[in-house]
Formats: C-alpha cells, structure tokens, sequence
C-alpha cells in the first residue's frame, strides 16, 4: 500500500548547518570539511573519517556522542540509530515531525557526504569469502538512502568528484533544489549499482546460474556524441571488471572513441585474444563488428600483412588487434592505411613515435589480453526484458574433434581447421571461414543462408587474389569453418567449389549422414566439434 504524501512544497534553498561525513574513500574530503567549517557548519563523522579530520586540525563531533551509544561489533553498528536517521529523513515543516525530534533530542542533519566500503575494489581483487562479506556496507547505504529521500531538505553526496560542486552551491551557505534533486538521483544509481554488484557476485559465489532477479549496473565513463546514429544519444559505462579490454584499455593518442569504435574494438580485441602471444603473434582486423581478416606469422608487422590480405578493401577504415605489444616496424605497416583503432596490450617506444605521426587513429594499450576461457556474463536488451546468458568461453583446443570422413586431414588441414573455427566463433552467423597457413581466405557473415555466406566468402576471396596479384585465391587449398551444423550439403558443395579441402563443423543435423556422404564423394575431410558458436 502506497504512503500518503504530506504535499509540503520543497524550499528552493536550504541552509547548511550541520553535516554528517563518513567516507571510505576520503579523496578531498579534507579539503572539503575544511571549506564547511569555514562556513561554520558544524562536522559530524564516524570512525576512520573522524580521526583524519582530527588528525588534520579539524573540530569534528564524533557520531557516538549524538546517538548516546558507541561504535561496536568492529564498526558494524554506529550510524544505524534514530538520532543519525531522524535527523536525515525529518521533513523540516511538517509540526509532527518538529514535535518528535523536540521530544527526542534529534537535530536535524543537513547534508551527508557518504561514500560506501570498496566491494567491488575487494571483488575485482579476487578477496575471499569472509572478506568480500565483510565489505558489504549497511549503514552507508542506509543514510544516502534516507538523505536522497529527503532531498528535499537534505543534500547528499556519494561521489568525490562532486566536491567542487557542492563547495560553489554553498557560497552562500545553502543549496538549491534542483542540486538536492541531481545528488539524490546520482545517489540512489549509486546504490542500487552496489547492490548489483553485492548480488551477482553472490550468485557467482554460490554458482546460481538464474538467479530470481538480474540487474546490471555500470559507472559512466564518458558521455558520447552520438550512439550509433546521429539521432540516438549513448553513453558508456564501464562495470568495473578487470579484464583487459576497450573498457580498461589507455587511450594514448586519438580523439574520443564513438559508439561503434568501442563496439568494434571489444570484437576485435576479443578475437585477437583467441591466439595466446607465446604461441605468435597475431592480429585481426575488424569492420562493423566482423572479421575481415585475420592471420598468424612469425612477426607482427607479417601478421597483420597477412591479415590485411585477405580482404584489403574492406578493412579500409577498421579496427586492428595485436596479442603482441605493437613495434615501430609494425606501426610502419598499419599507417599506410587509413585505420581508425589499434589496440595492443602495449606500444613500443618507436611505435608510439610512428603512430604520433597520424593524430587522428585512436592508439589503445590495454596491459594484457582477456582470457578467452574466463568465465562470465554477456546481457542484452530486447523489448521489456533483458537476454543474459554465460560468455562463449568455448576454445577449439579444448575439444574432442571427431573424424567422421573415410579421409583424415593432414597435420597442416587441421591446424587450418582449428584456426578457421576459432576465428568463426568471432563471427556473425551465419559464418563461413576459409583458412590457409594460419592466415584467413575468405570470411563470410552475417547471411540469412549458410550458402550465400559460403559464396560471398569464395567471391571475397578471388576479389583479394586481383588486388593482391595472386595467381588463384586462397580458397584453393584451404580449410573451411562453419560456426554451426550444415543443414545440407549445399553449403559444403559450395565451398569444395571454392577450392577447400578440410571442413569443421559442429555436427549434429538431421541430414549429418548426406553432408559426410558428399564430403567423402568429394575426397574432403571432414571433422566434428560438438560446440556450436551461433552470434548474433
């Protein structure tokens, strides 16, 4: 049953008199206690807050002597007692409430500074059980809750980089309404991304793999332009997960990336980390979130040569990923070519020099590659719901590939076969790869037919062959990757016509018997993976 309103007009302003600061992160709330107390505002605090005020020159009150009681249970207990609550959620012209913080000895508090113990710092850090426990505040949440649903009386601030805010709004000792209502806004976002964190981490804990309820919370990064199209407004929110990536990632040189770089990169980066950097170096290079090529060599700066030849026209514009750190040669290479984002676990010295010399290409370093077989959460949004699902932390190598064609491939067909899948996995589906010598020959993507996507490959990869100069495409040869069952063998006609010679594929149709049937007529060989890698 709803709570009736009292229908008290909120004052504009609000004079600051008394102010409660318990902070974890004390990040300049010296500096800011000390600008209240200039006003004259009296200092209530708790705990490790109270002695750095103390300890700084500051007259600061602590919270036990206004509650009658102290600290106790190592700090568990302090704050959570009418006098502190009272004192927040008082609404300051209604005679009720007037009369019981009269009869109670409870002074009102006008504003709180309040920032909550580090759980997703103690999280991300890997912290165990009891410690992660131990981080989880109540009594913080507890007074921002209290003081934001009384803003209007009440200022709160959660964020230390509100100070210089707060200290402007209060040059004439009072803060308006309209900045109650922005902090109380902020604040509640910022509870209620704890509490998300605190929940998924206690479903991760307990391994509840559908918990009752699923939220997803993020920090704002940055404000953008635009989102994918200039009519959508968009933003970027970082969840604080330490895995290497465009979240995490420094940007070196470049202007702000926009929507659709950060969703490119992420691909890109993702991809590239398929290819562990003490088995080589590797780099993929991706358009509108899809490969375009992709391939192995024993350097870098061949690496991406090789990538870049599988389908020169279309990474015109892209987005390059290294597993290694970027190298000045290598750098050379990537400039002759207009490129919008290179991303790398680090840059070189004479790399950074090199890309100095193109302003205008985004340089990101991220400190290392994700694990591809870390576990973790993907989520999507559809229509009045929220799609979320494990990450496909699936590796070729992890699986028992079976041979189910009279011929087995050679030792050279099946490294082509792994790599083709690995890169098949990265893209849209439905998904053809062509691969030859650890370098892709074709890629085709996104296609309502498995057919279409293995024909635009082939065609992709004779148009690259004429830019290239070479006698025949790269198809001839190669080891073909289906990132799901072929349904018939139409699609495996079509890419034997293509020039390929090892084919893998999930397995698991109904017409299995008439594709191996075909494969065998043909004299290709044919492996099952058992895993699917469906993206969409």
């Amino acid at each position: 049953m709803a709570v009736a309103s009292k229908k008290i007009p909120a004052p504009d302003r609000v004079q600051v008199r008394t102010a409660l600061l318990s902070v974890s992160d004390k990040t300049g709330i010296v500096d800011l206690a000390r600008a209240l107390a200039g006003q004259g505002v009296r200092l209530l605090s708790t705990g490790g807050t109270h002695k750095a005020l103390s300890d700084a020159g500051l007259a600061v009150t602590d919270v036990s002597q206004v509650t009658g009681f102290p600290e106790i249970m190592d700090g568990r207990v302090k704050t959570l007692h009418p006098n502190v609550h009272g004192g927040l959620l008082a609404i300051r012209d209604d005679a009720d409430h007037v009369e019981a913080m009269k009869a109670h000895g409870i002074e009102a508090i006008d504003l709180a500074v309040i920032n909550l113990y580090p759980f997703e710092e103690v999280r991300a850090k890997g912290g165990d059980y009891p410690t992660t426990v131990e981080n989880i505040d109540i009594g913080g949440p507890a007074m921002i809750r209290a003081s934001a649903k009384n803003h209007a009386y009440v200022t709160i601030v959660t964020d230390p980089a509100d100070y210089p805010a707060l200290i402007e709004e209060l040059a004439t000792g009072a803060t308006s309404y309209a900045f109650r209502q922005r902090q109380a806004a902020k604040a509640f976002a910022r509870t209620a991304a704890y509490d998300t964190a605190i929940s998924n981490w206690f479903a991760e804990a307990l391994d509840i793999a559908t918990p009752s309820y699923r939220t997803v919370g993020g920090v704002l990064k940055e404000e953008m332009r635009y989102g994918e199209n200039p009519h959508q407004k968009a933003a970027f929110y970082v969840t604080g997960d330490n895995r290497p990536g465009v979240a995490t990632a420094t940007l070196l040189q470049g202007k702000q990336l926009s929507y659709n770089n950060i969703n490119d990169t992420d691909a890109a980066f993702e991809l590239v980390a398929e290819f562990l950097p003490e088995n080589g170096p590797a780099c993929a290079i991706i358009k509108h979130a899809n490969p375009c090529g992709v391939a192995t060599a024993p350097s870098l700066k061949e690496a991406y040569v090789r990538a870049l030849a599988c389908d020169p026209v279309s990474a015109f514009g892209g987005i390059i990923a290294l597993n290694q750190t970027l190298d000045g040669e290598t750098a050379e290479e990537i400039v002759k070519l207009f490129t919008e984002v290179v991303i790398a676990p680090d840059a070189d010295d004479a790399a950074r020099a090199v890309m100095a010399g193109k302003p205008n290409v985004r340089l990101l370093v991220t400190g290392g590659l994700p694990d591809p077989r870390t576990p973790g959460l993907t989520a999507k949004t559809v229509s009045g719901g929220l799609l979320v699902q494990t990450r496909d932390n699936g590796m070729v190598e992890d699986l028992e590939l079976k041979v189910v064609t009279k011929r087995a491939p050679t030792a050279q067909e099946l490294e082509d076969l792994k790599f083709a899948f690995k890169v098949a996995k990265h893209v849209k589906s439905n998904a053809i790869v062509y691969a030859k010598d650890g370098q892709t020959a074709g890629i085709g993507a996104g296609q309502m037919s498995r057919v279409d996507s293995a024909r635009i490959a082939a065609l992709k990869a004779e148009e690259a062959a004429k830019a290239m100069g070479l006698p025949e495409p790269l198809t001839r040869g190669s080891a073909v990757a289906s990132e799901a069952f072929l349904p018939f063998a139409d699609g495996l006609l079509s890419a034997i016509a293509a020039g390929a010679t090892a084919v893998i594929q999930p397995g698991g149709s109904m017409r299995d018997a008439e594709v191996i049937a075909a494969a065998d007529d043909a004299g290709v060989a044919m492996v099952f993976t058992g895993m699917r890698h469906f993206r969409h």
